[in-house]
């Protein structure tokens, strides 16, 4: 019998850059998870979010891939982990609250010289384009963010 992992839809591995606006917070989390569980098969696209942006990291496999050292990063939102340098699965989160000014200027570091510099970005997570009450963030404009081109989403 095959794995749920390849069972899955390849089609469902194209996914557009808009589909985080589309599918809410529990349901973008999801995807993510699952890239997780589809990043520990061969070939697949690694992905991980830190501030909330969603960048494909499987040119680096080689510390993001299965039994990598960094593979704990991969399917979430490990905004913390990456400020704290820490793969404890407690800090694996988005939340920043009680970070040092030094933590976050390390994540600030991390942020614009590793992961934008070097890894496309495939997204945004829900709690970057929604509001706590799930409405949507009107700050929040794609088309103004540096790394973002509107033809791209489609």
């Amino acid at each position: 019998w095959k794995s749920r992992e390849t069972r899955l839809s390849r089609a469902a591995l194209a996914i557009p850059v808009s589909l985080p606006f589309l599918l809410g917070i529990a349901g973008f989390l999801g995807m993510l998870r699952m890239y997780r569980c589809l990043s520990l098969q061969e070939g697949q696209p690694i992905y991980l979010a830190v501030k909330g942006v969603v960048f494909d990291v499987t040119s680096g496999k080689e510390f993001y891939g299965k039994g990598a050292p960094y593979n704990a990063l991969v399917g979430k939102d490990s905004t913390r982990g990456v400020a704290k340098m820490s793969l404890d699965p407690a800090d694996l989160t988005h939340d920043t609250t009680g970070l040092t000014e030094e933590e976050l200027k390390s994540l600030d570091d991390i942020f614009n010289n590793v992961y934008k510099a070097k890894y496309p970005i495939v997204g945004y997570t829900s709690r970057r384009i929604l509001n706590e009450d799930g409405s949507p963030n009107l700050d929040f404009k794609p088309e103004d963010q540096p790394h973002f081109s509107i033809k791209d989403e489609f």
